[in-house]
Order: structure tokens, then C-alpha cells, then sequence
């Protein structure tokens, strides 16, 4: 396990930096293929090699069979799939700690003398380091989660084509140099068969995690399937919420006459107050 100690410091990194789902994949990788891999299944197959026996003395026979049947070692493979799976969450993580030191940067910029002036604020990471996925961070994140779905679903596609999913305990051979087609025997192939099936679940689960990853970051951060907001107060600025126009009725109609009669009969009576005082005051002079 000391050989994978740098991959784990490195992804150890990454948790704080991820969704709740990256988090639990995070752990799968842990728990279920480094631990596993590094703890049991080198025991299993240890120098596989020397345990596969063909049934002839033919000098170099066995050594081409082998070959022909297995092209990489299980152990390989794997520590393989395993590489290259963390890659791309290698590569997110440099993208985050670029973008923590330049934020950092720019706080300082912000606390120095003459910093008002600076018109740019830090807006992925707080005083913390943490960092909130969006914007360019968010299609970093999600650039790498597409990677590790093709990457996953290659080397698990390629391991089929490859050995199949179940060791057989017997291979026919009729490579040159064996004078024949003869039979090799491979050891424990029950035991490594239920490792090769393991292995296979826990990649399954981990592809199942990075797709489901996916629909989440852009059901969450995209706001998928949010009802449009609609506009209560009507403005110049959303005409296609104004009220459009109402024809009067005839209630409207009877009480605008009433209304027009009421000021008629007011400015009549007004004008025959004023000819009075008129009339009165030409009398007194």
C-alpha cells in the first residue's frame, strides 16, 4: 500500500473540492479498489506466471501461451484502470489550486493600500479555500466527470474483450513453438474468478456514481426543470404583463350620464347665482 500513498494524499485533496456524490466515490476508490487491490488480490495472484502449467516439455511453450492468454496481468490492469480513472480528478484538482492562489492573490490586492481600485472580487473561493463549483469551475468539473465515464467505460469494455469476466481453469494452445495444440492449467481460477467479478461491481458502481454526478451538478447548479417566475406588476418594461384594454358596459355607461348630468345642472346653477350678484350690484350704484 505504500505505493499507492501519493495517489491517496493527492486525491485526499479533491474531497473538499467535490459534491457530496464525488465524495462517495471518492471513498469507493478508497475502500473498494486501492485497499482491495493493494490487500488481497496481489496475494491471490502473486507471480501468476510460474503457477501456469501446460502439459509438455516443448522449451518456450509455456512462456508463448502465456502470453497469448494473458497480454497484461489482472494486477496490471487494474492498477492501470485505476491511474488513469484518477487522472482527469487529478487535473480538476490543479484547476482548483490555480484558482485558490489567484483569488488569494487578489485578496491581498483588496487588503492593500490603494486596493479599492481594484474592480475584480474573488468569487469561486472564500478566505478558507473553499471553493464553490460554478461558472468555469463548474464545466472543469464537469469536463473531468465525462472523462472518467469514458475512461471507466473503456477499460471495462477492454477487460471483457480481453480475458472475459469468469478465469477458466483450462486454455488450449497451439502458439509455435508447442509441437501441438496443448492444454495449460491456470491456479485457483474459482478464487480469482470472484475477484475479476468484484473488481468488475465496484467499477460499475463507480461509473453508475460519475453519471449520477452528472444529472445532479446539472439538475442543481443549472436549476433543471424551475418554473419561469412570473411578473405580478405591470410596467413599460414587461408590456406582455399589462392588462389589455376593457370595453365599457352599460353600468359604466348610465353612471358616466349621471355623472355629467350632476355637472351640468352644478354650472348652470353657478351661472345663475353669478347674473344675481351682478344684477344686485348694478342696483346699488
Amino acid at each position: 500500500m505504500g505505493d499507492w500513498g501519493l495517489l491517496s494524499s493527492l486525491l485526499d485533496k479533491v474531497q473538499s473540492h467535490s459534491t457530496v456524490i464525488g465524495k462517495i466515490w471518492m471513498s469507493v476508490l478508497f475502500l473498494f479498489r486501492i485497499m482491495v487491490l493493494g490487500a488481497g488480490a496481489e496475494s491471490v495472484w502473486g507471480d501468476e506466471q510460474s503457477d501456469f502449467i501446460c502439459n509438455t516439455q516443448q522449451p518456450g511453450c509455456e512462456n508463448v501461451c502465456y502470453d497469448w492468454t494473458f497480454p497484461i496481468s489482472h494486477i496490471r490492469f487494474w492498477v492501470l484502470q485505476i491511474i488513469f480513472v484518477s487522472t482527469p480528478t487529478l487535473i480538476y484538482l490543479g484547476h482548483v489550486i490555480h484558482i485558490i492562489h489567484q483569488e488569494n492573490k487578489l485578496r491581498e490586492m483588496l487588503s492593500s493600500p490603494g486596493g479599492s481600485r481594484v474592480q475584480k472580487v474573488p468569487k469561486y473561493s472564500n478566505e478558507k479555500g473553499k471553493v464553490k463549483i460554478k461558472g468555469n469551475l463548474l464545466g472543469s468539473y464537469l469536463t473531468q466527470l465525462v472523462f472518467k465515464i469514458i475512461i471507466e467505460s473503456a477499460f471495462i469494455v477492454g477487460q471483457y474483450y480481453l480475458y472475459g469476466f469468469i478465469m477458466v481453469p483450462m486454455f488450449p494452445c497451439s502458439k509455435k513453438p508447442c509441437p501441438f495444440t496443448v492444454e495449460c492449467y491456470m491456479s485457483r481460477p474459482t478464487e480469482k474468478t470472484i475477484f475479476i467479478i468484484f473488481m468488475l461491481v465496484v467499477a460499475c458502481i463507480s461509473l453508475f456514481l460519475n453519471v449520477l454526478e452528472v444529472f445532479y451538478l446539472l439538475c442543481t447548479r443549472l436549476k433543471c426543470g424551475s418554473k419561469p417566475k412570473t411578473h405580478k406588476i405591470t410596467s413599460a418594461e414587461n408590456p406582455a404583463s399589462l392588462s389589455a384594454p376593457r370595453w365599457p358596459t352599460t353600468e359604466d355607461a348610465h353612471k358616466q350620464n349621471k355623472l355629467n348630468m350632476d355637472l351640468e345642472s352644478s354650472s348652470i346653477g353657478g351661472n345663475l347665482d353669478g347674473a344675481k350678484e351682478e344684477k344686485k350690484l348694478l342696483s346699488d350704484h
